[in-house]
């Protein structure tokens, strides 16, 4: 059954990932060209409704798949959360908070998926959906100040750096919400960029240090087999005795030198 499972993650992985994408642009439509046809509004509601019936499907058939279903359920509640949003309240705001939670969950899931390249897509996908809720919100709201794409973007990208110049904010309900929520996941957020950055430079110390660690270990184990190479030599040479010196040729003294014959 596990193997089961597991086979269906990785078949459904890419043609989920491409119906997010989907989900994206049907998404982001109608707030960008609010002018367009009505039925180019309505086939970016159904496209909604699909990719959102893809996921709950495949939260479905993994429940089933499971070895445990209720430890499934106990261990992915995000993901019966995000299924069951958009049943309680129909709201196209919670559609696509159930979806990126769906979407998050199975791009974490992915082996091909390094940590970070979701924390960048996050980060993107975070500030381009808070934007576009944002602009949806704000910009009918009478006292309003978000009115285009870019208000909303910079607002979005001031929010979650929690930076904020106050030049742009929401002043509805449903924008103070958006707002409280992309601050606390660009916290989030940006702590993984700020760790992940910290572990790297951490761990190139480490690289570096061992290998000065290495080279000094190298360097007395050669100073090592040095000295017993000495002491080898040593200990292998003839030792030899004391040497008669000869004397050193000179004039001759008067104790060496020879007598005359006497007369």
């Amino acid at each position: 059954m596990k193997v089961r499972w597991k086979s269906w993650e990785k078949r459904t992985q890419t043609p989920l990932l491409a119906l997010a994408v989907a989900f994206g642009l049907a998404y982001a439509v109608p707030i960008v060209a609010p002018g367009a046809a009505p039925w180019v509004h309505r086939l970016c509601t159904q496209v909604e409704w699909v990719v959102w019936g893809a996921f709950a499907v495949d939260y479905l058939v993994r429940l089933a798949l499971a070895p445990a279903r209720w430890v499934f359920v106990r261990s992915h509640p995000l993901d019966l959360l995000a299924v069951l949003l958009p049943m309680v309240q129909p709201l196209r705001l919670l559609r696509v908070v159930s979806t990126l939670l769906l979407v998050g969950r199975r791009a974490r899931m992915a082996p091909q998926i390094t940590l970070t390249t979701y924390v960048a897509g996050a980060v993107v996908g975070l500030m381009m959906f808070g934007s576009l809720a944002v602009l949806h919100v704000e910009r009918d709201a009478p006292n309003g100040n978000i009115k285009t794409l870019g208000d909303a973007v910079w607002w979005s990208f001031t929010t979650m750096t929690t930076v904020g110049y106050g030049d742009h904010a929401p002043t509805t309900g449903l924008g103070r919400v958006l707002a409280v929520g992309l601050m606390l996941s660009g916290i989030a957020l940006l702590g993984v960029v700020t760790a992940n950055i910290a572990a790297w430079f951490i761990s190139r110390f480490d690289r570096d240090d061992a290998v000065e660690r290495r080279q000094t270990e190298l360097l007395e184990a050669l100073t090592l087999e040095v000295r017993e190479l000495r002491a080898e030599v040593a200990r292998l040479s003839p030792s030899d005795g004391p040497r008669d010196v000869p004397a050193p040729a000179g004039p001759p003294t008067a104790a060496t030198a020879p007598t005359a014959p006497r007369s």
